[in-house]
């Protein structure tokens, strides 16, 4: 029997990219919700064997501006409760770590690129060990502390706080291992403005993306792959 992922998305460039077929193989079927459009306070979460939280360029803080926020928060909280899988990618990340009671704001500097991570003991001995050294695709201006019960996985000097893990059920990543080369020109549009206010020229991410992106994107279907298996 076909298990259900449900991805709550909130841009529509930023979807599961190169994780989709990982999913698939898996044997789930993958439907996305689009917060701000579809009603998340609707979602029955003992209806999702795996939940994933998506990135996008919103603070997981902005519920005054943003009020779809408040049935989100509310359903990431009652997942974590569960214990039932979830897994978080960049705002994703950040609302799982809000979820779990800590502080989301703006962090020192906006780290947009690509670049390693550090990872820390618990990392190398877990799925995460198979990003290794190489760079990953970092996108975003905001930065969490690490939960309480919370295993810290991976930092980088700017973020020291790049993923973590919450039991076996809960993998949480600040940066993009999901990103593919295929869609990436998509980024480049849809965040043009933020690209543009930090100074940073589209043809170097464009001749990054086709240089880092498709090693990165095997390593994380390596780490999905092993996740996944774990659950």
């Amino acid at each position: 029997m076909k298990k259900r992922a449900l991805a709550i998305r909130h841009v529509h460039f930023e979807d599961l990219g190169t994780f989709d077929p990982v999913f698939e193989a898996h044997g789930y079927d993958i439907a996305y919700a689009d917060a701000g459009l579809d009603d998340l306070s609707a979602i029955d979460n003992a209806a999702v064997d795996l939940l994933i939280v998506l990135g996008g360029p919103i603070g997981a803080y902005e519920e005054d501006y943003y009020p779809f926020l408040v049935a989100e928060l509310e359903l990431i909280r009652k997942r974590l409760a569960a214990n039932r899988p979830i897994l978080g990618l960049c705002l994703g990340a950040q609302l799982m770590a809000r979820a779990l009671g800590a502080d989301v704001r703006p962090g020192p500097a906006k780290e947009i690129g690509w670049g390693p991570v550090s990872l820390t003991e618990a990392g190398w001995a877990g799925p995460l060990k198979h990003l290794g050294s190489d760079p990953v695709l970092h996108w975003h201006g905001d930065a969490f502390t690490l939960p309480d019960g919370a295993e810290r996985l991976a930092g980088t000097e700017i973020c020291p706080n790049q993923a973590f893990s919450y039991g076996p059920n809960v993998l949480a990543f600040q940066f993009h291992p999901e990103a593919a080369v295929e869609g990436f020109e998509s980024w480049l549009i849809g965040h043009a403005v933020e690209i543009a206010a930090a100074h940073l020229s589209p043809d170097i991410l464009r001749r990054e993306a086709a240089l880092y992106g498709p090693a990165a994107a095997e390593r994380g279907r390596l780490v999905i792959t092993e996740w996944l298996a774990g659950l």
